[in-house]
């Protein structure tokens, strides 16, 4: 955790505020998402552990989603 510690203009640990460039750019195949999302009402969406995500419409259904996938751990 050195790095933590060194200070730099890009360390926002030792340093208030934004660093003075951005840190991170997201790819075309993220921007094309963003631009162009699948067809659906998904408005929520949990890890569910295994690499995949489970997307729901509803917030009852997000909220069982987190019940299962992430209070109790089911694959």
């Amino acid at each position: 955790y050195k790095d933590l510690q060194t200070d730099t203009a890009y360390n926002t640990y030792t340093r208030y505020g934004l660093p003075p460039t951005p840190i991170c750019m997201p790819g075309a195949p993220a921007l094309y998402a963003a631009l162009h999302p699948a067809p659906g009402k998904a408005l929520y969406f949990v890890a569910r552990g295994n690499g995949t995500h489970q997307f729901s419409d509803t917030l009852q259904e997000q909220n069982a989603a987190v019940a299962k996938y992430i209070l109790h751990r089911q694959p």
